[in-house]
């Protein structure tokens, strides 16, 4: 396809994560309408800036994305790219995710020195991860850890694995794959285990909804079944109000004409996991998410969120 060649602007996080994700999409891009321009715009987040709490302390990863969006209403870029495990369950008035492209493995990988299983671990084993989500899930299944909050891009991360800060590190291995350390991965861990985050490993394309241009631009890439996947595990998540605050997983999957999701929510410290599955029918994954939100809400995830949030 043709297209004229005004840039296409593409604003990215300075990770270097993000920034290949965001070379990818340009990459797409350039591959799917030849003769389009395309440059990185890369910003620094306030999540990027804070490095030394957790991300439930300095209020969600919200804060990845809040200076991208930024860029895109005023006009300073006309595409931003995200992991959309970050992003808020509702957009800003204006902004719409154009597409999403294919998912990469959603699991959650644990990296060890030695090797083996999560049930290798020592007793009172330190496991790294800044996710309440894992947190609560790993103490679930081990409750003999400890968990250290761990900050940082992946090959920091992966450094302070090496340095012999911690005995283990969780991280996603959609990330790793990504960045060329699919070899570092010593397990993945079973959605039975570990349920990964809502939309964990989809990278997603947000613009402004009246760019027409740029809407019809990214049409193209979008991948209609991790579409459907994500809007249940979205829909699961916004129900609840989830936030980082709140240990909150979802994982759908499709079979046939059937859509499957999985959803928990859990207390941090492990000692309570409220988990339900439900299936329904592809046309309509928002539905299916909202269901399995009131069913895990009214066998006391409710009380479980309103207490975490006023705490």
């Amino acid at each position: 396809m043709t297209t004229p060649t005004a840039p296409l602007r593409i604003a990215t996080r300075k990770s270097q994560l993000a920034l290949w994700q965001a070379e990818h999409v340009a990459s797409l891009l350039r591959r799917t309408h030849v003769g389009l321009d395309v440059e990185l715009v890369p910003m620094v987040t306030q999540g990027d800036r804070i490095q030394d709490r957790s991300l439930a302390a300095i209020g969600g990863k919200g804060l990845f994305i809040k200076e991208l969006e930024v860029a895109l209403e005023e006009h300073r870029a006309d595409i931003a790219v995200h992991s959309m495990k970050d992003l808020p369950g509702v957009l800003p008035e204006g902004l719409t995710v154009a597409a999403v492209l294919e998912r990469a493995d959603a699991r959650d990988a644990l990296l060890m020195i030695k090797g083996g299983e999560l049930r290798d671990l020592p007793n009172g084993a330190r496991v790294g991860t800044s996710s309440l989500r894992r947190q609560s899930q790993l103490l679930a299944a081990r409750p003999d850890l400890r968990i250290e909050t761990l900050r940082g891009n992946v090959d920091t991360r992966i450094r302070r694995l090496d340095a012999g800060d911690m005995d283990a590190i969780v991280l996603a291995c959609a990330g790793l794959i990504r960045l060329g350390w699919e070899s570092r991965i010593t397990a993945r861990l079973d959605p039975a285990i570990c349920l990964p985050a809502v939309a964990q490993g989809v990278i997603g394309i947000e613009c402004r909804a009246a760019d027409k241009r740029t809407v019809a631009l990214l049409s193209p890439l979008n991948h209609a079944g991790t579409r459907i996947v994500m809007d249940a595990e979205r829909a699961f998540a916004h129900r609840l109000g989830g936030s980082c605050q709140s240990p909150i997983a979802a994982h759908a999957r499709v079979a046939g004409q059937r859509l499957w999701l999985d959803g928990l929510v859990a207390e941090p410290d492990g000692s309570r996991l409220v988990r339900d599955r439900l299936s329904g029918d592809i046309a309509n994954p928002a539905a299916l998410g909202h269901q399995l939100a009131e069913r895990v809400m009214a066998a006391g995830a409710g009380e479980l969120l309103e207490r975490l949030r006023a705490g």
